[in-house]
């Protein structure tokens, strides 16, 4: 069904409630779209765009929405064609989301972590398989990340978010892609207190370009000591698990090494 014709009556007006996150009050609407049967298996939901006007939000925080229901099996992405509803009987659902939402209750030290073992691992795959159009995509993103002005941080974390969710899809895993997405609202949360002064902004917006320039030369290695190095700088300034010390990470990369953890000093 097109999108524009999937009950254009109904209202996409969000429950005020400003104690809940933005993410979990678009996450409730659409739920009761679909338990009101507005939205059907295998509807096509209107573009980000479009839903993002409808129910006036910014577009990152219906990405994570989004990306929080896919988690649950509710809605899927279908490459190059949009988000469709995926199931409608969440009675099912439910005996599942508990133990999704507890596997999220992490320190941010464990969030950064296992981020750093993803992107640079989705860094070396795109190296290998990403299309000029993928790279020349990255370069666009990362423009509009380096335009953003530091103090409008929903601007800062959306196109940063953009970047690096662009880049995990370069990579060609899908599996790869379904583990990051479970990150991102933490990962946002992480960016929401980082307060980055225009010279770490810079300095992040080089950081990515220089991720790019090993991927168009198709040198894995280079690509994922590159965003090693990028990753480390918000891992150094956040992550703040008491419970353990923070491990480092060497860059340096060799004939045959990579980048590898060590103890921290």
């Amino acid at each position: 069904m097109p999108a524009e014709d999937v009950h254009r009556g109904e209202s996409w007006s969000l429950s005020p409630d400003s104690r809940r996150p933005l993410p979990e009050l678009i996450e409730q609407k659409l739920r009761e779209q679909i338990i009101g049967g507005t939205l059907k298996a295998g509807d096509r939901l209107p573009t980000e765009p479009e839903l993002a006007r409808k129910l006036d939000v910014a577009r990152s925080s219906l990405r994570t929405a989004l990306q929080r229901l896919q988690l649950q099996g509710i809605v899927e992405v279908r490459r190059g064609l949009g988000w469709y509803v995926r199931r409608t009987d969440l009675a099912a659902v439910e005996e599942h989301i508990e133990g999704r939402l507890a596997a999220r209750q992490f320190s941010q030290t464990d969030l950064l972590e296992v981020r750093i073992a993803l992107e640079t691992t989705a860094a070396s795959l795109a190296a290998v398989r990403a299309g000029d159009g993928e790279l020349d995509e990255l370069a666009k993103l990362n423009l509009r990340y380096q335009r953003a002005p530091v103090e409008d941080t929903q601007e800062v974390i959306e196109s940063d978010e953009e970047f690096h969710s662009a880049l995990i899809r370069a990579s060609h895993n899908e599996l790869l892609e379904q583990m990051y997405q479970v990150l991102v609202p933490g990962l946002q949360d992480c960016k929401r207190h980082a307060h980055p002064s225009r010279e770490v902004h810079n300095r992040s917006a080089n950081e990515h370009e220089q991720v790019i320039w090993f991927l168009r030369r198709h040198d894995e290695v280079g690509a994922k000591s590159a965003m090693t190095t990028h990753l480390l700088g918000l891992y150094n300034d956040v992550a703040t698990d008491d419970t353990q010390p923070k491990a480092t990470l060497s860059t340096y990369v060799g004939v045959s090494d990579n980048p590898i953890w060590g103890k921290s000093r």
